[in-house]
């Protein structure tokens, strides 16, 4: 196979894949230098430059740089290269060291380390901890969270749903329709103190609850526009009423297509007797744990940041009329949401997650 125009050749001795291997492999190993170790195994495969960088998801530029560093220093040249400037007064025992009880160790008296509780253990300043987690990307003070969806019809669903996205059907409407459930109306214990030059915005960290509302919003993905209608219980009955009104506002002409997560509400009888009643409606559910995917969480996003985080109400009647008038804001001048990515680059990109992480032990 051909490596591409200028692409050194790569051949490993039994002794350099071993090390690669062991690199990919290692559950501790550094992401920078698991990739670089992931990019000259490929290579040494036949792989072109280009093929590598579309199935690792990185720059061209970056497989032809750790190609070419490989094929004058071998192993040496994946690591990464001294800087500029006053001469390391740590050295690589120390910095390995560190990374090592960073990511494989914890300290007595916490769940993760702090550069200061890093620098008691290790005999180096605070300043040296952070310079080094800064230069391998650590970030023990931090964590996110993530859930795989274990729907048996993931991967039909996510074909079904995207493509609707990316190819919308002539004559028809695509809505994405969820619950923003449990909406406080919340009031501070104190009156706000405004913003003022050298000072934020303060509020009490206490507060008042006036009662919840939940938002039933329908997006449609095509123009942007979002039908919003705010009940103070989230059941199948409202969920009914909602229908209804998406039905009096879609021209009888057209047919729709509905983006739903798999809530109780949405398969009762009542709800399955209405659908029946309208063949015009074709639903499309998202896979279970996977409401990336509709659109209409966004928009949610949205709403929060803008409206909801920061509002104060002394009842739901005040904080759905907010609501209401964020919503005429919003369609004044609505804008669809983007969507670039297929199927295939979704499925894609959670296969190389589970396989990273499958490689690496867990």
């Amino acid at each position: 196979m051909p490596r591409g125009p200028g692409a050194p050749a790569i051949e490993l001795t039994p002794e350099e894949r071993q090390e690669l291997e062991r690199l990919v492999r290692r559950r501790k190993t550094a992401q920078a230098l698991s990739l670089r170790a992931r990019i000259i195994l490929s290579a040494e495969e036949g792989h072109t430059n280009v093929e590598i960088a579309r199935r690792l998801d990185i720059n061209r530029g970056t497989v032809g740089k750790w190609r070419s560093r490989f094929a004058v220093s071998r192993i040496e040249g994946l690591l990464d290269e001294p800087r500029p400037g006053a001469p390391r007064r740590i050295g690589d025992e120390k910095i390995e060291e560190i990374i090592r009880l960073t990511l494989e160790s914890k300290p007595k008296d916490a769940t993760h380390w702090s550069t200061w509780s890093m620098a008691r253990e290790t005999g180096v300043s605070q300043k040296t901890v952070r310079r080094i987690w800064h230069a391998f990307g650590l970030q023990p003070h931090r964590t996110e969270t993530f859930k795989l969806s274990k729907d048996p019809y993931f991967i039909e669903k996510v074909r079904d749903i995207v493509g609707l996205y990316l190819n919308p059907p002539d004559k028809a409407l695509v809505l994405c329709v969820d619950e923003k459930t449990q909406i406080q109306a919340l009031d501070r214990t104190q009156p706000l103190l405004p913003m003022r030059p050298g000072q934020v915005e303060r509020r009490t960290h206490d507060y008042v609850r006036h009662g919840t509302t939940s938002l039933f919003a329908a997006l449609d993905i095509q123009t942007g526009r979002v039908l919003g209608k705010c009940y103070r219980r989230q059941r199948a009955k409202e969920f009914r009423r909602f229908l209804d009104e998406i039905d009096k506002s879609v021209p009888e002409e057209l047919d729709v297509h509905l983006v739903l997560d798999n809530s109780s509400t949405h398969k009762t009888p009542m709800i399955r007797n209405w659908f029946a009643k309208r063949p015009r409606y074709e639903l499309h559910f998202t896979p279970t744990s996977s409401s990336w995917i509709n659109q209409v969480e966004r928009f949610f996003a949205e709403l929060t940041n803008k409206q909801i985080r920061r509002g104060v109400d002394r009842s739901t009647v005040a904080l759905e009329r907010r609501i209401r008038a964020y919503l005429e804001v919003y369609n004044e001048d609505p804008k669809p949401f983007s969507w670039t990515k297929s199927a295939d680059e979704i499925l894609e990109t959670i296969a190389r997650y589970c396989e990273r992480n499958s490689a690496s032990g867990h």
